[in-house]
């Protein structure tokens, strides 16, 4: 059966992508952490990221470092927070996004409802960056 994660990279589900390539996809988390909570995740149906090949996993790694300079280079905040948890869907998937403190890591602190007009923005402000840095080629439109 398909991953929460597959249903959105196959657009049975929406989602605010703001990268795609050939191995993974990112969109913003609806449950976020911080203003641009982005999801890396490969199209291909991993769960435990220790169960990833060595070139799937650094070329994950290669995109959230795109996107962490894109969210540092918006926000501006004093850390850009990369995790890996995966408890929460299971299909490999890491978290990119500004903490300004360490609660900003407390998962019970995530937003619930989060308005859709400023993820919008935020997804927008995203995409915007990481054209501004030669990205271009894997920003959705």
């Amino acid at each position: 059966m398909a991953t929460l994660f597959t249903k959105i990279i196959n657009g049975e589900l929406p989602g605010r992508f703001v990268w795609r390539d050939d191995k993974a996809v990112a969109f913003l988390s609806i449950n976020p952490l911080g203003p641009g909570h982005t999801l890396v995740v490969p199209r291909a149906e991993v769960d435990h990221w220790v169960d990833a090949d060595e070139v799937l996993l650094a070329h994950l790694n290669r995109v959230s470092h795109r996107i962490g300079k894109a969210v540092n280079a918006v926000w501006q905040p004093p850390r850009v927070a990369f995790i890996i948890a995966g408890f929460e869907v299971p299909h490999l998937h890491l978290h990119v996004y500004p903490a300004w403190e360490l609660g900003d890591f407390d998962f019970a602190s995530a937003e619930t409802d989060p308005d859709a007009d400023e993820m919008d923005r935020h997804a927008e402000a995203l995409r915007a960056a990481l054209r501004d840095a030669g990205d271009a080629e894997h920003v959705p439109a």
